[in-house]
């Protein structure tokens, strides 16, 4: 059965989707009633669409279509999955420039870049800030144009028994992501060798195994940079399985655009920082299709 809460309304409308389906549940079809965008905060489930089978893990997007067809299954895992989806109306895909990238892809595998804003924009769900969950809701759907142009979905799937493995080794990745955890280490635990480890989670997941345990550490920091106001930064990257505050630095100023000091002030409200990336952002869609339209002889500069 799936639950759902409606947190926004309006051009940009959001929902909170709880599903518990069982793994012995029969699947059926469904038809995507608008344009959105799905992240998966908790559990996992498949979903096939267009000829095309993915899986999706913590972290995950599902990018859905008007009028597209598509079935969702639960052989994985009987823990159920939460979504937190953003659904966009036609004029706001047109002004993000998000109709190309919504063409180009069902699925996006864990990017650090929409992990930190997609907790951001939870906390904002949850009512545990005082920023707009439009604000943040926009924050992500415009990084989301950004860094999903130039992917391809996924045909080729694994067997099922295999996929069930790789969907298992990332769900015990998460849940160790704070330790100091090896290649070897994540294949001992799925049973299998360190190569055939790597390419069979690679294939299914869309992300190498490394890339997931630190896609899940930058989840977690971005719960609590949201949550806590007291504890220091430093701290923070320590908990979370970093231990070099630069390097943490860094991979966080890549994946949010901005440093998690200012990431932590915009979650308490600080909106120029919210502003000024929208602003940029909505600049940079402008002039992607202005010159698209120019290469196509539409417009004059």
């Amino acid at each position: 059965m799936i639950t759902t809460r409606h947190l926004l309304s309006g051009a940009l409308s959001v929902h909170d989707y709880r599903c518990d389906a069982a793994s012995d549940e029969r699947p059926y079809t469904e038809v995507h009633a608008s344009d959105s965008l799905s992240y998966v905060r908790q559990g996992s489930f498949g979903y096939r669409c267009r000829a095309c089978a993915h899986e999706l893990v913590a972290g995950s997007v599902l990018v859905a279509r008007a009028g597209v067809e598509y079935v969702c299954t639960h052989e994985h895992h009987d823990g159920g999955d939460e979504c937190l989806s953003f659904k966009l109306d036609p004029a706001l895909v047109d002004e993000l420039g998000a109709r190309a990238a919504l063409e180009r892809a069902s699925v996006l595998p864990p990017l650090p870049e929409l992990i930190v804003l997609a907790e951001l924009a939870q906390a904002c769900a949850d009512r545990r800030h005082d920023i707009g969950l439009d604000e943040a809701g926009l924050w992500f759907a415009q990084r989301f144009v950004e860094v999903a142009g130039d992917r391809a979905a996924r045909s080729s799937m694994p067997r099922a028994a295999d996929r069930r493995r790789a969907v298992e080794a990332a769900l015990w990745i998460a849940a160790h992501s704070a330790e100091p955890i090896e290649l070897a280490d994540a294949a001992r635990a799925a049973g299998l060798s360190a190569f055939h480890f790597l390419r069979l989670f690679t294939k299914t997941l869309g992300v190498t195994p490394h890339q997931y345990l630190l896609r899940s550490r930058l989840r977690r920091a971005a719960q609590l940079l949201a949550d806590d106001a007291d504890r220091a930064v430093t701290e923070i990257a320590l908990d979370v399985g970093f231990n070099d505050l630069s390097n943490f630095v860094r991979t966080f100023r890549r994946a949010a655009g901005v440093s998690p000091r200012g990431f932590r002030a915009a979650a308490r409200g600080e909106r120029k920082i919210f502003q000024e990336r929208l602003a940029a952002g909505f600049v940079g869609s402008r002039l992607q299709r202005t010159a698209h339209d120019v290469a196509q002889g539409g417009h004059d500069v």
